[in-house]
């Protein structure tokens, strides 16, 4: 097969993988939102928290250009995923973090390492979507209270669950194909 083509196929086959991945991800997002444990103010300091870390953190230039991160909220416990070029930059981004209104703990999960690649990206989200929907076909779990962060094949689980259900998403998380190491940062209801 002739290199062009087999690009091709290859890009084909990323895409459709992103688009699965887009769409499992959307339908898992939006069900969400109506389940979630946290109620929707807290839902909503959790997305004003996201948006200023980035905003936050585009307003350094060398972390523009050096980084690539990742910044996600649960009841103001902020996971930051990705890759700084050095550990200067990674206690900037950090620093930055800390520093957004309402964040109250920050699990600080950047690498310090050049970006990592557009296929690896893309074999995250599969993993991200796999994920969620192993948790989605489990009874035992309340998927929709979940969020999934997949880096470089490592997966965060972070949320508002009890601890059964958290050992129990570990176990299938740990289980799929593909996922290298799972990270438990749950905050655990107390029913």
């Amino acid at each position: 097969m002739p290199i062009k083509n087999l690009a091709a196929l290859l890009a084909c086959i990323a895409m459709l993988q992103g688009c699965v991945a887009v769409a499992v991800v959307a339908v898992t997002g939006g069900a969400g939102v109506a389940a979630d444990e946290r109620t929707l103010g807290k839902q909503i300091d959790d997305q004003r928290i996201e948006l200023a870390a980035h905003h936050d953190l585009s307003a350094h230039q060398a972390l523009q250009d050096n980084a690539n991160l990742q910044v996600v909220s649960v009841n103001g416990s902020v996971l930051v995923v990705g890759q700084a070029a050095n550990s200067y930059l990674r206690d900037l981004a950090i620093k930055t973090i800390t520093s957004v209104n309402g964040v109250l703990h920050v699990h600080n999960q950047i690498r310090i390492s050049n970006e990592i690649s557009f296929t690896t990206k893309t074999n995250d989200l599969w993993l991200t979507s796999k994920v969620k929907a192993a948790f989605f076909a489990d009874e035992k779990i309340s998927a929709t209270n979940i969020k999934v962060v997949t880096e470089n094949g490592e997966v965060f689980l972070l949320g508002l669950i009890s601890p059964t259900q958290a050992n129990s998403a570990v176990d299938i998380a740990r289980n799929i194909g593909g996922v290298n190491r799972v990270f438990k940062m749950f905050e655990y209801q107390t029913n």
